[in-house]
């Protein structure tokens, strides 16, 4: 009997850790994107006057490929997870994902149809999909608790 306690103990100990540096991973790779995006974004205003072309563009392309390194962390980062946690989090993305395609659309109908009066900044779009994301995290949490 306690053999089998110390294989259990010892597997959740190896999955904690996997899930830590899955984590620190994932961290690392936001933090670069995001790093990336603000470069790309606020560069050509604050860096680099009068803004080069090949300077904005390069800047993009580094952007566009530490963001593949963040898709990757973040796929790895989800098969790190136990199933129960993996669940939550997939349930979480596909209710993101849901929300943004039908509020995208609806914004784009009712844009090109003039029933939208002001333009919406585009950064409400990935603030309205971080918003949906945790609380869908939260309510799949609350409900496998």
């Amino acid at each position: 009997m306690s053999s089998t306690l110390d294989i259990t103990s010892r597997a959740g100990i190896v999955q904690a850790l996997t899930e830590l540096r899955a984590t620190g991973r994932l961290v690392f790779w936001t933090l670069a994107w995001t790093a990336t995006l603000a470069l790309a974004k606020f560069g050509p205003e604050l860096l680099w006057d009068p803004p080069p072309r090949a300077a904005s563009w390069a800047a993009v392309a580094v952007n566009l490929a530490v963001g593949t390194g963040w898709i990757v962390a973040w796929t790895r980062f989800l098969g790190a997870l136990d199933e129960l946690q993996r669940k939550i989090m997939q349930d979480a993305l596909a209710v993101t994902l849901g929300v943004g395609w039908v509020a995208g659309f609806a914004y784009v109908v009712a844009d090109s149809t003039s029933l939208v009066v002001h333009d919406v900044d585009i950064a409400v779009f990935p603030a309205l999909m971080g918003v949906v994301f945790v609380l869908a995290f939260v309510a799949g949490k609350v409900r496998y608790r």
